[in-house]
């Protein structure tokens, strides 16, 4: 009788083991053939759209010529990089781009969770309706749009604002012409616009919460308050860590839109951020490689705080994106 040993043993177990694997994997494909193709549509347009173009990342470690192409333009390594780490209008642009981020996530980033805790305890149909409808509006509406009704708004002479300040004797206020001021309009803008649509998040986290704890919690003579802060809070922390860590991640991102429409050479030194910065440098002047540069050192920051933000709050919190 011969003997069997372990590693035939091993051997007869793979080789049933691995056809059988590869027809259960073939018989699920075809058997789900149809959701397959279906899924294959949007990964193809996300390969096309927004991997392919990562191959012109090149472009920053060469001499980018439109004439000359991407292959055949010449091989300048990091001298791009060196150009943008020793130029101060670029630390300039920088320094805008994190304080104006910084102001719109400490000012911004509450509002929606406020809104959706309000929203949450509307209890007419027909005004919660209505009330959302109203606050998501904004988000539908281009920032040109949104640009022209913000210029008529803060007008000097005929803006709604500064005739109410003149009718108390107060002298009018230049709020898109003064450095002081154009920072609060652009976080003013971009909460008026997403505040409203950022909440469906929340609400939908909202949803989730077993109604069983606020009725439990009221026999105990919990009030709304108290509910809020010990029940709903904890139910959406995971919702609202999740959005902290996408928001941290584009701490060096701007809505280059809504700059080049509200700002003017009077606000530059406040009011230039990265995007404005690339738009003129690249597309105006033509620094092609420059610009990529400029763009991929942005993109590894932004990488490596969307990183560094989750491995923190898995750390302290337990909750991360992965």
């Amino acid at each position: 009788m011969a003997k069997i040993t372990p590693s035939h043993a091993i051997q007869s177990l793979d080789a049933g083991v691995i056809p059988k694997t590869k027809n259960r994997l073939k018989a699920r494909i075809v058997h789900n053939l149809d959701l397959y193709l279906i899924i294959l549509i949007p990964l193809l347009v996300l390969l096309i759209y927004s991997y392919v173009p990562m191959l012109g990342i090149v472009i920053a470690f060469k001499n980018y010529r439109v004439f000359d192409g991407i292959l055949d333009s010449k091989w300048v390594g990091l001298t791009h990089f060196r150009t943008l780490l020793s130029d101060p209008k670029f630390f300039s642009v920088l320094s805008n781009t994190l304080l104006i981020n910084l102001f719109k996530f400490i000012f911004q980033f509450p509002l929606p969770i406020i809104l959706a805790l309000l929203l949450n305890e509307v209890r007419t149909g027909f005004v919660k309706r209505m009330t959302q409808t109203l606050t998501y509006l904004p988000h539908f509406l281009s920032w040109v749009v949104i640009a022209g009704i913000f210029v008529d708004i803060l007008s000097p002479s005929t803006g709604i604002i500064n005739v109410m300040l003149k009718v108390f004797g107060l002298s009018p206020i230049s709020f898109l012409g003064d450095d002081s001021y154009f920072k609060s309009v652009l976080v003013a803008s971009t909460a008026w616009k997403e505040t409203g649509w950022s909440a469906i998040i929340y609400l939908a986290a909202l949803t989730s919460i077993d109604p069983d704890l606020y009725a439990a919690s009221s026999v105990d003579g919990a009030g709304k308050l108290r509910q809020t802060w010990h029940i709903t809070l904890p139910g959406i922390s995971s919702t609202i860590v999740f959005i902290i860590i996408l928001r941290v991640s584009t701490l060096l991102g701007s809505d280059t839109e809504q700059v080049l429409l509200l700002y003017n050479p009077l606000v530059y030194s406040v009011g230039d951020v990265i995007g404005t910065y690339v738009y003129r440098e690249g597309i105006q002047n033509g620094s092609y490689s420059y610009t990529t540069a400029v763009g991929l050192f942005v993109s590894v920051i932004g990488f490596t705080l969307m990183v560094t933000a989750n491995k923190i709050s898995r750390k302290y919190s337990n909750r991360g994106i992965w």
